[in-house]
C-alpha cells in the first residue's frame, strides 16, 4: 500500500518537506515507543508508529531503511529533528490519534505483519 492512501484515509499532518507518496509503499507496519524494540523488531521498508518526536527516532528509522513515521499524540518534533528527517529522505506525519488508533485503521486498510 502506498503513504498516500494512508496519508489521506488518516488525516495526517505533513511535518517535512513534501515528496510523492504515491511511490512510498509499505507491506508492514511496526509499533512501539522503545528504540530498542524497534531496532531489533521493526523491518525494513516498514512504517512506524510511535508517539516519540525526538531526533533519536529519525537516526533509528535511517538505520532500518524506514520511510515514514507516524508521530501520535500531538507530539512534535522539534526543527532539528524535521531537517534530519529531511535530510535523511525520511516523512514525519503527526496525529492527535493514539498508537492503538493508528493501528487499528491501518489493520482495517490491509496493512498487516508480515
Amino acid at each position: 500500500m502506498d503513504l498516500q492512501i494512508i496519508f489521506d484515509s488518516l488525516n495526517l499532518i505533513l511535518l517535512t518537506e513534501e515528496r510523492d507518496f504515491s511511490q512510498i509503499h509499505f507491506d508492514s507496519a511496526y509499533m512501539s515507543d522503545l528504540l530498542s524494540c524497534v531496532m531489533t523488531g521493526a523491518k525494513p521498508h516498514s512504517l512506524w508508529i510511535t508517539l516519540i518526536a525526538n531526533i533519536n527516532i529519525v537516526a533509528v528509522a535511517s538505520l532500518l531503511e524506514i520511510p515514514a513515521i507516524i508521530i501520535t499524540e500531538n507530539a512534535q518534533p522539534n526543527q532539528e529533528t524535521i531537517e534530519r528527517a529531511n535530510m535523511e529522505g525520511i516523512v514525519l506525519l503527526s496525529t492527535s490519534a493514539s498508537n492503538y488508533n493508528v493501528s487499528g485503521h491501518l489493520w482495517e486498510l490491509g496493512i498487516k505483519d508480515q
